[in-house]
């Protein structure tokens, strides 16, 4: 049977199945006011892992989790990522610089209300800034205390294996799901070394044949193709951990159900022949 729990880095233990806080509406108004709920509800529901960053509406996203979860339950893992800015224009860009790196874990800190963040993950690597300066700083960082475990996110295997060179890396979250499976070797090499992978973009998406296929399977089960996506996931590798987002509570509902969703050996053997790039 499929386990539904995993221990990043060792000794953080969460449910697999997550919930990102990405799409949540942070404006003022009855849409925000379903945000608030959408992430109490997750929390009500198990979940255990939330993912976040401060370019998810530059940090007002963080201050939204804050609001409708703080004090945060035992066993609640918020995580964020840092290293991408907004420009004076408005538009964003890497900034992976140590100064930078340290003002936004701090603004991090005090937006989520906490004295240490215990999975903080570099949203992407800034090529004008040495990979060693950048997890370097994290990992000073950890040495403070202010922050508990250093994952990557959008990284290759060399990237992957140069940043360990430097620290120890809990967790990696790249694009993936049953269309897409173009970092399959960052997977593999998340698997070996232990190493928890977080897909971003979880709920498949792709051309419409292979779309097929999987409503298909759905309907097989009397399933949704979400829920097939996600189950799909979970028993692909016992290290992934999925984090679908949604803004709505019965998708949220609905995909939390997907946990329970049991893929036959013929359902999964259909859904792996499924082209790797749709």
């Amino acid at each position: 049977m499929t386990s539904t729990a995993f221990r990043i880095g060792g000794d953080l233990d969460v449910r697999r199945l997550g919930f990102g806080a990405m799409h949540l509406p942070t404006e003022p108004g009855p849409a925000r006011e379903g945000s608030l709920a959408v992430a109490r509800r997750a929390v009500e529901l198990g979940v255990t892992l939330i993912d976040t960053a401060y370019m998810y509406s530059w940090g007002a996203n963080e201050e939204l989790l804050a609001e409708a979860l703080h004090p945060y339950p035992d066993g609640l893992v918020v995580t964020t990522k840092v290293g991408v800015a907004r420009t004076g224009s408005g538009e964003w860009t890497l900034d992976g610089r140590p100064e930078a790196l340290r003002d936004q874990v701090e603004q991090a800190l005090r937006r989520l209300r906490v004295e240490r963040i215990e999975l903080l993950q570099l949203h992407r690597i800034d090529p004008e800034t040495p990979l060693a300066d950048q997890v370097g700083t994290l990992r000073d960082l950890r040495t403070e205390g202010k922050i508990g475990r250093i994952g990557l996110s959008e990284v290759t295997v060399a990237e992957l294996d140069e940043a360990r060179k430097t620290v120890d890396i809990a967790s990696v979250q790249n694009r993936y799901n049953v269309l897409d499976r173009e970092h399959e070797p960052v997977l593999a090499a998340c698997e070996a070394a232990g190493i928890a992978f977080l897909p971003w973009r979880p709920a498949a998406w792709g051309e419409s044949g292979a779309k097929a296929e999987i409503a298909a399977v759905a309907s097989e089960l009397g399933a949704t193709s979400t829920q097939v996506a996600l189950a799909w996931l979970l028993g692909h590798s016992p290290v992934i951990l999925p984090i679908p987002g949604t803004a709505r509570v019965n998708h949220l509902e609905e995909n939390l159900a997907a946990e329970r969703l049991q893929l036959t050996p013929a359902h999964r053997a259909r859904l792996d022949r499924l082209p790797e790039q749709a």
